[in-house]
């Protein structure tokens, strides 16, 4: 399911900081964060996607590094209230593990039938701003082909609504949180 390089690199980058997950510390590092990204660039080549989505923040640094890697586009999903032109799709998100609901929206005009979107993101818990996610891009008309993670803590249900899923490391091998 992943490269024992990217799975080494992270863990060895990881931490918890104040009882948080510290997942940007990733970015820091250029050797690390290729390694990530190649690593899931090459989930969605696998996938034959035609473009790479990532969801507001970090998702937008993730994917489009991503989609770089991968040769593809990239398809913003922005958060609301940002600036986001032109005809949109929105869905309401259900609400995240901090009890926020957001609602997500997707340039209409960036997808069509011929597209296979794999979503690109840094952790998923409760998954429900990747279904969302799920329902803008088949609602678009294009195809979903998966969820391409660092850090997998989704249930069961949720990681099997949004197959294929691919990812790096779960939240159990991170480790207990570490509280001040």
């Amino acid at each position: 399911m992943t490269g024992t390089s990217a799975r080494a690199a992270l863990l060895s980058t990881f931490r918890w900081v104040d009882g948080h997950a510290d997942i940007w510390r990733l970015f820091y590092d250029a050797d690390v964060l290729r390694v990530v990204v190649d690593e899931l660039a090459a989930a969605v080549r696998h996938a034959s996607a035609t473009k790479v989505a990532g969801i507001e923040s970090r998702g937008f640094v993730l994917g489009g590094a991503v989609a770089t890697q991968a040769g593809l586009g990239f398809v913003p999903i922005r958060k609301e209230p940002g600036l986001f032109p032109g005809r949109k799709l929105t869905v309401r998100a259900a609400a995240d593990y901090r009890g926020h609901e957001h609602l997500l929206r997707l340039q209409r005009d960036a997808l069509d039938s011929e597209d296979r979107l794999v979503l690109v993101d840094d952790w998923a818990e409760l998954g429900s701003q990747a279904l969302a996610a799920k329902q803008l891009i088949v609602e678009s008309g294009a195809t979903w082909a998966g969820l391409a993670l660092i850090v997998d803590q989704l249930p069961d249900e949720t990681r099997e609504a949004l197959a294929p899923v691919t990812r790096i490391v779960t939240a159990d091998d991170l480790g207990p949180s570490v509280s001040p």
